[in-house]
């Protein structure tokens, strides 16, 4: 079978249109319900095994990725290991002068094995989610140079998650070259860590260390984690549910047919983009650690309140965590804690000091995080803009950091002033607004015509009732994802200072408890976007 059509093979299902109710009503409780009757030796194989099944239904035969991926990484990760082994061997036989020579000998094998492992896996990546834009671009350029060749456009269909199980696969291998975890001969645990349902979707992306032995462990379903699971669960499909998709339509309107709306109308819409996005991944990721406190397993969280971050770079320690930490710990560290950088920053600490000094080598290795980070959310242009707004915010923030400093002091404004940090907040929820902006526009083109009628014609003369009928919503919707957003906030300020609303109301009596739960339903289903009028809405952070 030629490859072009085994790559093009499978059937994409909505999530949300077919899965998402299908998730709610059978698959989620069906898997509770036998994990808790089957023996202990086999809970861990039914959640493999589940795993792939929920895998296959929404990707189809695309399944066939994550297992090619589970096994390239497996035997890579075991060849790693045995060349450490023999390296150690090596080292112990060998005369003290020719130590250093068997060592790099083996650690280049390494690196080539490393190589070979990401080559394979982000090959793949880039070439089922990259190679249309990378097509497009080379055939613009040839028609700009008048060359007459125009490459055909390959049509790949897209697993879904690739992007989370290809970063998480990565972080395996790199992991055991780097020593931190030992290779994993168990084929099927490593392919369970990489499968585990609740997280293939859409993350957070976890480290190896961090939930394999815990899911192999296969705990037996607790009272106290049922419950805090399910109320986890409910809270965060309350978000998605009744905020994020009861937003989309106004939404997905409006930055449709932008040109026909003035630019407060844009910015409004913006604003909605920015609550719909951070409702409906936060409220995933709620979903997520609910699902798998169920099952006993401890997932890493993914937000931390960051619209209350006082700067851009304190917002992305807030967001998306573990991408974060990824990007950090596998693109920022290597290339700062490389022998030409390190020179590099030696010698700029003593031409421009020890603040701008390390911020040369940091601001190579900030761009490379934040251009990989761009096109790793999008294979189009205002994703590399979205990336590079960001890159160019944070560097700012670094360079004028010791301005702020001196500033504050010379007259004498307190930086934990409440209404300071308050502009500050203010301030930086702007600013991701405005790359919120650029990241859901249609391209880059309609994403600058989008700003500049912000700036040029900000107005609210077409926001009317009518406006709002043609975008599928009326003002009691705004009502309604308003009062939600208030509760939301309400909690968020309590966990922020340090109040964990969660554990206190574990610890209530059960009516109290209950009460809750069932308010929590009753809001799903009595508010929840569903039904006439509202089109299934599937998981955003699942197309990345």
């Amino acid at each position: 079978m030629p490859l072009s059509i085994i790559l093009g093979a499978g059937k994409l299902v909505s999530m949300t249109s077919l899965f998402v109710p299908a998730f709610f009503a059978l698959f989620l409780p069906f898997c509770i319900i036998t994990y808790a009757l089957v023996p202990k030796k086999l809970k861990k194989y039914f959640l493999l095994v589940a795993s792939y099944g929920f895998f296959w239904f929404v990707s189809g035969t695309l399944v066939i990725y994550l297992a090619a991926t589970t096994l390239s990484m497996h035997y890579f990760g075991i060849w790693l290991d045995y060349t450490q082994g023999k390296m150690k061997s090596a080292m112990s036989q060998a005369e003290k002068e020719i130590k250093k020579v068997v060592k790099k000998r083996y650690i280049t094998r390494q690196r080539y094995i490393v190589l070979m492992a990401v080559s394979l896996n982000i090959g793949v990546l880039l070439l089922l989610k990259y190679s249309k834009f990378f097509t497009v671009n080379i055939n613009d350029l040839l028609a700009f140079m008048k060359v007459p060749l125009v490459i055909e456009i390959p049509k790949y269909l897209l697993p879904i998650g690739i992007s989370f199980f290809t970063l998480q696969s990565l972080s395996y291998i790199f992991d055991v070259y780097r020593g931190v975890t030992k290779a994993d001969e168990n084929l099927f645990r490593l392919a369970l860590f990489l499968s585990f349902f609740p997280i293939i979707v859409e993350g957070p992306i976890c480290r190896y260390n961090q939930i394999a032995e815990e899911l192999w462990d296969a705990k037996p379903i607790t009272y106290r984690n049922l419950t805090l699971g399910l109320q986890r669960f409910l809270f965060g499909m309350m978000k998605k549910i009744v905020i994020a998709d009861r937003l989309n339509p106004f939404v997905k309107v409006i930055f449709k047919d932008y040109a026909n709306y003035e630019g407060g109308v844009i910015a409004f819409a913006a604003v909605c983009y920015t609550v719909q996005l951070y409702m409906d991944f936060s409220g995933s990721m709620d979903a997520v650690l609910g699902v798998s406190q169920i099952f006993g397993i401890t997932v890493p969280e993914n937000f931390k309140r960051p619209f209350f971050s006082k700067s851009i770079s304190e917002f992305w320690k807030r967001w998306h965590i573990t991408l974060g930490m990824w990007f950090r710990d596998y693109v920022f560290y290597p290339i700062t804690t490389s022998g030409k950088m390190k020179k590099l920053t030696a010698s700029a600490r003593k031409k421009i000091g020890n603040h701008y000094g390390p911020l040369v080598a940091g601001s190579i290795a900030l761009f490379s995080v934040w251009i990989c980070n761009g096109l790793w959310h999008g294979s189009a242009w205002n994703f590399v803009f979205f990336g590079m707004y960001h890159f160019a915010l944070i560097l700012c923030g670094n360079l004028i950091s010791p301005v702020v400093k001196s500033f504050n002091h010379r007259f004498k404004i307190n930086p934990q002033w409440f209404f300071y940090r308050l502009l500050q907040m203010v301030r930086t929820s702007v600013l991701v607004v405005i790359g919120e902006l650029f990241f859901r526009a249609e391209g880059l083109k309609n994403g600058l015509q989008m700003f500049r009628k912000m700036i040029t014609d900000f107005s609210f003369s077409s926001l009317n009732t009518d406006m709002l009928v043609k975008c599928g919503v009326d003002y009691l919707d705004f009502v309604i994802a308003g009062a939600i957003l208030i509760i939301i906030f309400i909690i968020s300020v309590l966990n922020e200072k340090g109040i964990e609303v969660r554990e206190t109301l574990a610890k209530k009596n059960i009516f109290l408890r209950w009460g809750v739960y069932y308010i929590l339903i009753l809001i799903i289903v009595i508010f929840g976007a569903y039904g006439i009028g509202y089109a299934p809405v599937d998981p955003l952070y699942a197309q990345f």
